[in-house]
């Protein structure tokens, strides 16, 4: 076998692989060699079949075989000789189409090199990382909140009309097809106006009403509503008002902790915190995550193949593109033309996304399928009720397990650089972070 070097143009590479006729010959006579002792024909005993007739038999696919595993050596011995990496799956082609058995196999190679990775001092870095510090008022904020998530309710001043938020108590009677249905009655029913609780259009008339007045209401059941009966039918509804009521925080005590499955109002004081201090630390990681890009694109100085960066830059033009135009769901054969912010862009990610894939492999960070397994977890619990269906997804598409294993590869390489790098905390307010991880879409 015989490897030429035709082309050497800056990331550009080329060569010509010939697998001669008897490089190919000798390869089939040794399969057949190898299969010989368990091949057997009519007339002859097993194992005893002649070579000239087996190759008769079976040698035009042993050929083809024979053929690609000569191509398929030649390719990667070519690689693991050169040490060069393709940026993608290098191009073989035949030249001589005109190939009859006897003849020399001759192969165009053609790629595009990725270039070699500068060492990077890591331990040179100097990044800040910003610190929340939990406070008394953060933690009494937090609860604050969860308390006009659940308010009291009192009754307003008699002759009040009802406004959106305010919570009425109803007796109502329901009439369909003229009958009046004693099941769909009800009796002293809290409603909150404004949180579409019973049956569509059924609050939109109680707008404005006030204590003690009764109103017709007319709705028509959804056709998939659980009740046969009533499912798509029209129904008429009398609807009395005994009391307006509007909301009021709810009491910061122990029995508005035990409503959001706390013990007493310290337990959910330490929740609070707890949380706060858990937000906040994801957050400085986004933007530390952040800060550590900007510094290695700073120091980070080689040359990029055009037609990786070419094809990134069209990338986050098309998908930038679709962002904007939500409307246009399925048109994947819209091509947008890249501009000089969608080429830096993509000059950034390439050079950053070659950086991480060389560290992992100088540093030997790999994801275990213990990891693999534990985020599709993490994932498939945000999906209450559908944890199944997600698991099956994942699954079945190679594209959404090769996405999980790249952010879980992502994050541990990022782990590896900060440990070596040198980190400075800096104390802020939760409103000073906060404002710092808005900046970073302004930076985008």
């Amino acid at each position: 076998m015989q490897v030429t070097e035709t082309l050497n143009e800056g990331f550009k590479r080329g060569y010509r692989i010939t697998v001669t006729a008897s490089e190919l010959d000798d390869k089939v006579n040794g399969k057949l060699a190898e299969a010989a002792p368990e091949i057997q024909m009519k007339g002859f005993r097993k194992g005893k079949v002649p070579t000239a007739l087996l190759k008769k038999q079976f040698g035009q696919r042993l050929l083809g075989e024979a053929m690609q595993e000569s191509v398929d050596a030649a390719v990667s011995g070519h690689f693991k000789d050169s040490g060069e990496k393709p940026d993608m799956e290098p191009k073989v082609e035949m030249q001589n189409q005109d190939w009859k058995e006897g003849d020399d196999v001759e192969l165009a190679l053609t790629y595009e090199t990725l270039p070699e990775i500068p060492e990077v001092d890591l331990a040179g870095l100097e990044l800040e990382r910003l610190v929340v510090e939990v406070d008394e008022a953060a933690i009494n904020e937090v609860i604050e909140e969860f308390a006009s998530r659940a308010p009291d309710y009192e009754n307003r001043p008699k002759g009040s009309e009802a406004v959106e938020g305010d919570q009425v108590i109803v007796d109502f009677t329901c009439m369909v097809d003229r009958e009046i249905l004693h099941e769909a009655a009800g009796s002293g029913v809290p409603l909150v106006l404004g949180q579409d609780q019973f049956v569509p259009g059924f609050e939109a008339p109680l707008f404005g009403a006030v204590e003690g007045e009764s109103r017709k209401v007319e709705v028509t059941f959804p056709k998939d509503h659980a009740s046969k009966q009533l499912a798509g039918k029209l129904a008429t509804f009398q609807v009395t008002v005994t009391s307006v009521q509007e909301p009021k925080p709810a009491a910061i005590d122990d029995e508005l902790a035990k409503k959001f499955g706390a013990e007493d109002l310290e337990e959910f004081k330490k929740r609070a915190e707890e949380a706060i201090k858990n937000e906040s630390e994801s957050v400085a990681r986004s933007i530390l995550k952040r800060a550590l890009f900007d510094e290695l694109d700073q120091v980070l100085e080689f040359d990029l193949p055009p037609s990786l960066v070419e094809r990134e830059a069209r990338q986050i033009a098309y998908q930038l593109w679709r962002d904007e135009h939500p409307e246009a769901e399925g048109d994947d054969d819209q091509e947008i033309e890249p501009d000089e912010e969608h080429n830096r862009l993509a000059e950034r990610r390439v050079r950053l996304g070659l950086l991480l894939s060389d560290l992992g492999e100088r540093s030997q960070v790999t994801v275990t399928d213990a990891e693999m397994n534990q985020a599709v977890i993490n994932q498939a619990r945000a999906l209450p009720g559908r944890e199944r269906d997600y698991f099956d997804l994942v699954q079945n598409s190679p594209a959404m397990r090769s996405q999980i294993h790249a952010s879980i590869f992502e994050e541990k390489l990022v782990d590896f650089v900060l440990e070596k790098a040198t980190i400075k905390d800096k104390s802020v307010a939760k409103d000073e972070l906060i404002k710092a991880f808005e900046a970073l879409d302004e930076d985008d």
